[in-house]
């Protein structure tokens, strides 16, 4: 007998006593997928600072300045710096949403997100000329800054005190206004200041551990932003003759030109910096820095200490694996920052069309499934006609595939064509018609749970696959999440998180519902087990709080999988389950230095000296953010009217699933929980809750629909009638047979 028919025949009740007592081996596997899950959120990979250090720092600045600026002939100074330094990509991200040249030097010196203060709007940013004063001939006053760092005090959520960085080291030197932004203290003074780098500037650089040189701004398009791209290229070769000995160059593209963000240009070339890529412990991503990671990684350099809660930052490393060419490394295919402004403008397209048709599929089906459920009485309506049931399941299905389709589509180069929203549309479509067909043919088809839980199986697929190899398909991904936004730049992002708890947790339940009652906790906790250890897992989908979250809802779900309520001695033991795992890996990651700590160390280290209310202003304001401006919010609203109208109207037919099916219900109730948690917790209000409807929702729709289609099945007894309302209805409806 196969193991499956094993685990569906047994029945506690029904065994010998010699054999029941067996039946605690479901909560021992439950126990030890804990202590797995938990065991595998503890693991953090080690990280290697040891990248040199240096008795000189200098930070040649340019807002604006790009990659694609970047050219042997034209630029040749910059070009070998790169080719000989470590590169990859700065994310500018400040207290703005759009980081001006002020904001970004602000940012720089403060090492945390800053903001200077606007007085006009438009779509050019101003450019950074704040008010000096120089009462003597070495240093100057920025006559601002008092005001500057009480604004960022009092009405920014950061806690951010520009001047952190020049307070931390002996002496800095600044050339130029804007570089006296970021040299200045947070009383204003700038110890040493010239207004520009001299053409001789022997001697200079030295005079202070730390020069900070305004490499000026490169803006516009064509031939004026080749000229200042050139001229940056110019001042930073002056920078480069002065340069003492022992010294890091770090080159940074500060801050963007223009009402739009961008990735730029990070170099860092000294001893210990020879090759290799760029990256932070607060990006998790080779190749990509943060501007607030360049004042952490001066200190580091200099052998300083940082500042006790200023700096937000983290201390830049060096990994390998870079090309050779910078051209190979970071232009043409590989070109982040093109990519991500392609990302951009079609995220936002993408998920108004999907939100758009699947709302347009759900008003299609109210009407069918209203006509699906018989009638008493000889003028019942007719049931709908199989051809259009068929129709409306591939409707479905195709809707409910959509996210992880576009997730695959991020695989092809589509951001680098003329219409890119067209190509990357078209390569969706095509990827989403595969996956229909794939469910649609497969033996299986006439299962009332296949579609449901095939399609809850391509995308639990997709998404675990993708984190297994790196998340590329989610980094810059229009499904995924952008490197210039600053929220996160490895591992799960929200969208990929909901579709993959929705998805892994409506396998778990169509799975459960083949075996007995006792083993269907194995099930869930089993695969949901697997989910926790994959989103938190610091190698993989690096989200601690969205494992903390999956850990609710899994527990959740395996409480009320074997059917009935949600009874609060069933609600203590999954709270008390889903508590220990978070307290376990809280105090695991509350032991690691500061420094190394994941957002659920930090959270719980700012809540135990009183800190934590700036953390929890950024949550608040980002949740309410993300919350009007998300297109998914739409989708969560959408998918939750469906699904309330399946369930309380008395044509929904959700009440007669879950009854026949009561481990999707568990399923269904821990997806909620899991993808609001994570929603709130991560600041994103609810897009998480969004990409789980878009992924779940449809086919859950589809499912009830082929309940309501079979509701009145009988046996009926040879010679008799269908009954009232349902004459002659045979074959009419599509040829759904029992789970």
């Amino acid at each position: 007998m196969r193991l499956v028919d094993r685990l569906r025949r047994v029945r506690p009740a029904a065994l010998p006593p010699a054999r029941r007592r067996w039946t605690w081996v479901p909560y021992l596997l439950v126990g030890l997928i804990a202590l797995a899950g938990l065991a595998g959120l503890a693991i953090r990979p080690t990280t290697d600072n040891n990248t040199g250090s240096a008795d000189y720092v200098i930070v040649a600045g340019s807002a604006g300045l790009r990659w694609d600026d970047l050219d042997p002939q034209r630029t040749p100074t910059l070009w070998a710096a790169a080719s000989r330094g470590s590169i990859g990509w700065l994310s500018v991200r400040s207290a703005m949403r759009v980081t001006c040249p002020s904001d970004g030097w602000l940012t720089l010196g403060a090492g945390n997100y800053a903001a200077w203060p606007r007085h006009t709007t438009g779509s050019q940013c101003e450019p950074a000329s704040p008010a000096l004063t120089q009462p003597d001939d070495i240093g100057a006053n920025l006559t601002e800054q008092r005001s500057v760092v009480q604004n960022n005090q009092d009405t920014l959520p950061y806690g951010a005190v520009p001047g952190a960085l020049a307070e931390s080291v002996r002496c800095t030197y600044a050339f130029g206004p804007a570089a006296a932004m970021a040299a200045a203290r947070p009383f204003g003074r700038v110890d040493k200041y010239q207004p520009s780098l001299p053409v001789d500037a022997a001697g200079l650089l030295s005079q202070c551990n730390l020069s900070i040189v305004d490499l000026g701004a490169v803006s516009g398009s064509g031939a004026q932003r080749q000229q200042q791209a050139q001229a940056a290229d110019a001042m930073l070769a002056r920078v480069v003759a002065a340069r003492p000995q022992r010294s890091l160059l770090m080159v940074a593209g500060v801050s963007d030109t223009e009402r739009s963000s961008r990735l730029h240009v990070a170099i860092a070339e000294g001893e210990g910096w020879n090759g290799g890529w760029l990256t932070s412990a607060g990006t998790g991503r080779d190749g990509y820095l943060q501007l607030i990671d360049l004042a952490p990684t001066v200190l580091t350099a200099l052998g300083r200490p940082a500042p006790d809660k200023l700096f937000a930052g983290r201390t830049a490393t060096v990994v390998e694996g870079r090309p050779a060419g910078v051209a190979d490394a970071m232009l043409g295919v590989h070109n982040a920052d093109q990519r991500s402004v392609a990302q951009n403008a079609v995220a936002g397209i993408f998920f108004k069309v999907l939100a758009g048709l699947q709302i347009l599929f759900f008003l299609l089906t109210i009407p069918v499934m209203v006509r699906a459920r018989r009638h008493a009485g000889p003028r019942g309506p007719a049931l709908p006609s199989a051809r259009l049931v068929a129709v409306l399941e591939l409707a479905l299905i195709a809707a409910a595939l959509a996210i992880p389709a576009a997730l695959l589509a991020d695989a092809t180069p589509w951001w680098r064509y003329g219409h890119p929203a067209w190509v990357f549309g078209s390569v969706t479509g095509v990827f989403i018609v595969i996956g229909t067909v794939l469910v649609r043919l497969a033996p299986r088809y006439g299962r009332t749970l296949w579609p449901l839980g095939a399609a809850a199986a391509i995308a639990t697929v997709v998404v675990g696959f993708d984190l297994l190899t790196g998340a590329q398909l989610q980094l810059n991904g229009v499904a995924g999440y952008s490197a210039v936004s600053g929220g996160r730049y490895a591992g799960v992002g929200g969208v990929g998180l909901g579709v993959f708890v929705a998805g892994l947790l409506v396998l778990a339940g169509s799975l459960a519902q083949w075996i007995a009652k006792p083993w269907r906790p194995v099930v869930m906790v089993l695969l949901g087990g697997i989910g926790v250890v994959v989103v938190g897992s610091p190698y993989l989908g690096a989200d601690p709080v969205g494992a903390i979250a999956v850990t609710a809802g899994v527990c959740v779900a395996a409480a009320i999988t074997t059917g009935g309520w949600l009874t609060f001695s069933r609600f203590a033991w999954a709270a008390v389950a889903g508590l220990a795992v978070t307290i376990g890996f809280a105090a695991v990651d509350l032991r690691r230095p500061a420094a190394d700590q994941g957002i659920v160390g930090r959270l719980l280290t700012e809540l135990g000296n009183g800190t934590a209310g700036p953390a929890m202003q950024r949550a608040a304001t980002a949740n309410g953010q993300a919350l009007l401006d998300s297109p998914l919010t739409i989708l969560a609203v959408a998918g939750v009217l469906m699904l309330a109208f399946c369930q309380f109207s008395p044509w929904g037919g959700l009440n007669r699933l879950f009854g026949l099916h009561p481990a999707l219900r568990a399923a269904g109730a821990g997806i909620t929980v899991a993808v609001l948690i994570a929603g709130v917790l991560n600041g994103s209000a609810l897009t998480v809750a969004g990409a789980a409807a878009a992924a779940a929702v449809p086919t859950a729709v589809l499912t009830a629909l082929r309940v309501l289609l079979h509701a009145a099945d009988r046996t009926r007894p040879d010679g008799e009638s269908y009954g009232p309302g349902g004459p002659a209805l045979r074959g009419q409806a599509s040829p759904v047979t029992s789970a």
